[in-house]
């Protein structure tokens, strides 16, 4: 039902999807109603969705919802959704016809999307900038998996270092790549992600491990002075002397197997030791 409507409508307003926009429509009801189970969406809420596209996911939000604010970049695509919603008599959704990642958003407490893949990224961080109580997001499987990795698994990453400070993030489900129109190369997952304000991390720490997962399966020691750059512009005998000085049971260490806190402790000890 859901594959014949979506075909329909993009049939009728002569609509070719891009898929290097990221631009895959979610046409099983089974997962749809999923999303919506796990959204856990009341008559108080004000949802933000990203990439709203043709209104899969926007329709049955606004059904439940105070109010949603519907994101989506393409004009054309935003004009059949004011229609279809304009058509279903629906008046609690406002579209915005904007880029996400360079818009202020309006005020909302929780987000759900099938997100443009991407932006995944730079929207997860900026979303963790705002307050809202959580969101229930749709990422390629790939980046899902980085996002809950842990020290030593071969997807741990920058991304599972810093959102393991900003926020809890929990992978609730995969979705498979037959799950959508046009069919993307992978699969897909859908993540809860609760928001942890007391777990922001300064800059120094965000340059520092950038410079370590760079060079992820080297040991630390050898990672920071290849990439001492990324932190200071300090010559390399400067950086030597800085790194020589550091815990030297974590300069052994490859930094993939680095625990979260690992970072952050030697983030502080290089931040004193150059008077930061």
């Amino acid at each position: 039902m859901l594959t014949r409507e979506t075909l329909k409508i993009l049939k009728e307003n002569n609509i070719r999807l891009d898929k290097r926009k990221g631009q895959n429509y979610l046409t099983d009801s089974n997962i749809l109603n999923k999303i919506m189970e796990y959204s856990q969406i009341s008559s108080d809420d004000v949802i933000l969705e990203i990439g709203a596209g043709i209104g899969t996911l926007t329709i049955p939000l606004a059904k439940k919802a105070k109010k949603v604010i519907a994101v989506e970049q393409d004009q054309k695509i935003a004009s059949i959704l004011k229609k279809r919603l304009e058509n279903l008599n629906v008046s609690n959704v406002e579209v915005l016809v904007a880029d996400a990642t360079k818009i202020e958003f309006p005020e909302f407490n929780k987000v759900v999307s099938n997100l443009p893949y991407k932006i995944s990224s730079p929207i997860t961080f900026k979303l963790l900038k705002y307050d809202f109580d959580y969101a229930i997001l749709m990422y390629q499987l790939e980046f899902a998996q980085r996002m809950v990795a842990k020290p030593g698994d071969s997807n741990y990453s920058r991304l599972s270092l810093m959102l393991h400070f900003c926020a809890d993030i929990e992978l609730i489900f995969e979705v498979s790549k037959h799950c959508f129109f046009p069919e993307p190369k992978i699969s897909s997952a859908v993540i809860k992600i609760v928001p942890d304000k007391k777990g922001e991390v300064d800059d120094f720490f965000i340059k520092t491990s950038r410079a370590l997962f760079q060079h992820k399966k080297k040991k630390v020691r050898n990672a920071l002075l290849d990439s001492f750059h990324e932190i200071s512009a300090a010559d390399k005998k400067e950086a030597k002397k800085v790194v020589s000085k550091l815990n030297p049971h974590l300069l052994d260490e490859r930094v993939v197997r680095l625990d979260p806190e690992d970072v952050l402790a030697l983030s502080e000890e290089m931040k004193l030791l150059m008077g930061k």
